[in-house]
């Protein structure tokens, strides 16, 4: 049996630039997904999957992360005093006990994955931990996360989430080459030979790499902030490539869901349809304004 995965690291050191110039003013980890945060979202995951101890790796003018997880005792007054009982608990479940939150300042902006390497201090020499990438928003019946945890209890070693993309799309993710299907969790486990970085051509497979991952302290010791990657940054995907040269398991697995790129405006667009479409409150009079809106053109016509 393996050790419990209960620490996740959440990159969130980012400037958001292709969300300007909303995030001039206010991180991206906060731009509301229908009506929670973005990473409420990727912390409401972590939760599922049994994490305890949350790491941010931030940067300069994060801080309204920080106050989103801090009680407010005026506005939970207010809601409670005016009866709104179904709010009051939705404010309360952003709040976090004092201790569950630490902060890792990113100093210089190396990348994402260098954001990781900037955590590696508090994570233990013999502790898993998992990474959650917020930008990277996971519907699905059972979190994503749990899911990789539950199979990782089976496997040991680093972990990856993975789906399926077009040949085309694969230069835009880390991509895996694959050794062998495990027999168990249906086929959804798969053994890596390889990954490569955003390969430009002759991919290994289609199966790319997303922002879901269980790592072993090994991978954080490979995280050498002198060595850079793809894109002149310091490589997540390279590291863990490390591991696999070295002999020791590495893993996909491919998640039941459907995964939403909220790192890019057309991404937050469709998974605040596919969301709000999904919500009962808000569903069928949005799925009505949709349909208007779609037929607007053809009517024109």
């Amino acid at each position: 049996m393996q050790r419990r995965v209960t620490k996740a690291i959440f990159p969130v050191a980012g400037l958001g630039t292709r969300f300007l110039p909303a995030t001039k003013a206010i991180p991206k980890e906060v731009l509301p997904l229908v009506d929670k945060p973005l990473i409420q979202y990727a912390i409401d995951e972590a939760r599922a999957a049994g994490i305890k101890e949350f790491i941010f790796v931030t940067s300069k003018g994060k801080s309204a992360l920080e106050d989103y997880f801090d009680s407010s005792p005026e506005l939970e007054r207010a809601l409670e005093e005016k009866g709104k009982a179904d709010l009051l608990a939705e404010v309360k479940k952003a709040n976090m006990s004092s201790g569950a939150i630490a902060d890792v300042r990113q100093a210089e902006q190396l990348g994402r994955d260098h954001a990781v390497w900037c955590a590696r201090r508090l994570v233990a020499h013999d502790e898993p931990v998992a990474v959650l990438l917020p930008d990277d928003v996971i519907d699905a019946e059972t979190p994503c996360l749990e899911q990789m945890v539950e199979a990782y209890q089976s496997t040991g070693g680093c972990m990856v989430a993975t789906m399926e993309v077009t040949p085309e799309a694969t230069k835009s993710y880390g991509v895996l080459a694959l050794d062998q299907t495990e027999p168990e969790f249906g086929g959804r486990l798969v053994r890596a030979a390889g990954m490569v970085e955003k390969p430009q051509e002759d991919p290994p497979s289609n199966l790319a790499v997303i922002g879901r991952y269980i790592l072993t302290p090994d991978v954080l010791t490979t995280l050498n902030a002198g060595k850079r990657g793809a894109g002149g940054e310091i490589q997540l995907t390279d590291a863990i490539a490390h591991e696999i040269a070295e002999g020791r398991g590495v893993f996909g697995y491919r998640f039941a869901g459907q995964r939403y790129d909220c790192g890019s405006k057309a991404g937050f667009l469709e998974a605040t349809v596919a969301f709000g479409l999904a919500r009962e409150d808000l569903g069928p009079g949005f799925r009505r304004f949709l349909q208007d809106v779609v037929a607007r053109p053809a009517a024109a016509e």
